[in-house]
């Protein structure tokens, strides 16, 4: 009986009554063991919970059996992802590993450095989440989500997401809304500068001036948006809508407004991009783009399993469609306009 520690080969020997010869010719799936002898070791590898060195397995054998997927840092979004993917792993073969790169404050060639530390001995191949390099030099089958640059050579997955802008601002003008402000993304995010295209798109179409003061530039985290919010809100000719450039940002946009005495949507109508699960518990519920983002992961996976296979693509860059979700964040104006 096994009361502590890792689970060595010995251990397995032992208990099942045969060498530590045998046992590595069953766990490596060679010939020169009996059925019965096989099915006995396997049964001692259940009851101890043996698990052979993934550094090893490599080495035997080229590959792991282990696929990744690494992001800057879990949220909302990248944990939705991982949902994705890892539902999709159920029909495969492969165990999964979720990686947190660690960035030492820097926002671009996180994914280089996990891809260097992971790849050839841990991971087979690798799924990376807004990677800032989209050529990461990568010994292995390597498909980027929402790439910061946009699509380069490596196979990527990314949402509409100047359909998506734009289909959030043509709610705020069809409710009547002319003075719209947006809070922006990071500008070196490809995902940020389309966003605001479909938002610029949307005023041109409908005839409407951007003003440029309403325009203000978050980080696409929560905490990034007080700033802006604040910059566009507090202020008399302040916009009735803003649209903000995702979820989080457009939360904590909704609190802001609160702070400043305006109601959410009688005074301030607010829309974000994601729908992420708080979009659609906060109070008021929000408006919002939706992204598919466990299909995102589960197409992400799809190209990765085609690549480890050694097929070829039909498509090296694959593009989902978005929708908007129209919750109590969005009212027409009201009669009065901004106070």
């Amino acid at each position: 009986m096994i009361t502590g520690g890792r689970v060595r080969m010995e251990d397995v020997a032992r208990q099942a009554g045969v060498s530590v010869a045998t046992v590595s010719k069953v766990v490596n799936g060679r010939y020169g063991v009996s059925a019965a002898t096989t099915a006995r070791v396997h049964t001692v590898i259940a009851e101890l919970g043996y698990e052979t060195s993934l550094l090893a397995r490599s080495l035997r054998s080229a590959h792991t059996g282990i696929l990744g997927v690494l992001v800057a840092e879990f949220e909302p979004f990248s944990t939705e992802l991982l949902k994705g993917v890892s539902g999709a792993m159920a029909d495969t073969d492969y165990e999964l590993l979720a990686f947190a790169g660690a960035t030492h404050g820097e926002t671009v060639g996180w994914e280089r450095r996990s891809l260097r530390r992971l790849g050839g001995t841990l991971l087979d191949g690798a799924i990376i989440v807004t990677p800032t390099v989209v050529e990461p030099g990568a010994a292995m089958p390597v498909v980027a989500i929402d790439p910061h640059t946009g699509s380069h050579d490596v196979p990527t997955v990314e949402s509409d997401n100047v359909g998506g802008a734009r289909s959030a601002v043509e709610h705020l003008v069809g409710m009547g809304h002319t003075r719209i402000g947006m809070i922006r993304g990071r500008e070196d995010l490809e995902s940020a500068r389309l966003r605001e295209q479909g938002f610029r798109q949307a005023m041109a179409a409908a005839g409407l001036r951007v003003d440029e003061t309403l325009l203000a530039t978050g980080s696409f985290r929560a905490e990034s948006a007080v700033g802006p919010a604040h910059l566009i809100l507090d202020r008399k000719d302040r916009p009735t809508a803003v649209f903000a450039a995702n979820d989080l940002m457009a939360l904590r946009t909704v609190e802001v407004a609160r702070q400043l005495g305006l109601r959410v949507p009688q005074d301030l109508s607010v829309v974000g991009f994601d729908n992420v699960p708080e979009s659609a518990v906060s109070e008021p519920a929000l408006t919002t783009v939706a992204q598919p983002l466990r299909d995102l992961g589960r197409t992400a996976l799809d190209m990765l399993l085609t690549l480890l296979a050694g097929e070829e693509l039909e498509r090296t860059h694959v593009r989902l469609q978005t929708r908007l979700v129209t919750r109590a964040s969005t009212a027409p104006p009201g009669p009065e306009g901004p106070r």
